[in-house]
């Protein structure tokens, strides 16, 4: 399907692995030139190179960034002044006791999970409205609505992407400019599937055998027992980035394998 995308210039923050590199390669499918961010240049450097040579009819660049570091945002917006799509994928997390998360952490996490985002916004956000095109969307969790406790810091940061989406998309009425959350459920990023490999250290167990060994102890209320893929994740966001969802305004979109349970 002609997602309509073909020439657009997007950028994808933290697209060097997971679910901002899924994304950032079915952008490309689509015809999209996509510059690629994360803080190491050499990584950054690799998926480039691995999208041009995928898909050889785009341009990808290279945006390596801390974009938590506000020098470093400025000279990227000096090097690429002008976008089409931006997604706001990058994040940390951490599984950690409420106790824990001193002062510095609740700070780290906002700078980095918010303010970094929002930064990007403030400089792209009046190109797109003064242009009457383009697409900011918002990596949250499903952890925005339904926190777990196992980690207050990051719950936080998700969350408050819900609301910023939803204000800035006030400023798009009557645009063609769109504002949206994406909310994934639990992924199966580089990272997870490592994770899972060191809980069944057993060699002659199959991946699968161990994701469903991992889904019925620990996320029982999943209705897909399994982990999402990041390609799903992309395939949406790619969907969500073209002229067909244009309706969908502010929207908190859901994509969590019928994690949680609320109808809303």
């Amino acid at each position: 399907m002609d997602m309509g995308l073909h020439n657009k210039t997007a950028l994808v923050t933290g697209s060097t692995k997971g679910i901002g590199k899924a994304i950032a390669i079915e952008l490309a499918k689509e015809g999209v030139n996509v510059l690629v961010n994360g803080r190491n240049d050499e990584e950054v450097e690799r998926v480039v190179n691995e999208i041009k040579t995928d898909f050889p009819a785009t341009s990808p660049q290279n945006a390596a960034a801390d974009l938590v570091d506000m020098k470093q945002r400025e000279a990227l917006f000096e090097k690429y002044p002008q976008i089409d799509i931006l997604v706001n994928n990058m994040g940390i997390y951490e599984i950690m006791q409420y106790e824990d998360v001193d002062d510095e952490v609740w700070e780290k996490y906002f700078r980095t999970n918010v303010l970094a985002a929002n930064g990007l916004c403030k400089f792209y956000l009046p190109h797109m409205l003064k242009n009457d095109d383009g697409r900011i969307i918002f990596i949250a969790s499903e952890e925005a609505v339904m926190p777990s406790g196992l980690m207050p810091q990051y719950c936080m940061t998700k969350t408050m992407l819900l609301s910023l989406a939803k204000s800035l998309s006030k400023l798009t009425r009557g645009t063609e400019v769109t504002v949206n959350t994406i909310m994934p459920g639990p992924t199966l990023s580089e990272n997870v599937q490592q994770i899972i490999e060191g809980m069944y250290p057993d060699e002659n167990m199959a991946f699968s055998e161990k994701e469903n060994k991992f889904m019925a102890a620990n996320l029982p209320q999943s209705e897909i027992q399994r982990f999402i893929k990041p390609i799903e994740i992309g395939r949406l966001a790619a969907f969500v980035c073209s002229p067909y969802a244009s309706a969908f305004k502010g929207s908190p979109i859901r994509m969590d394998g019928g994690l949680v349970p609320t109808i809303f």
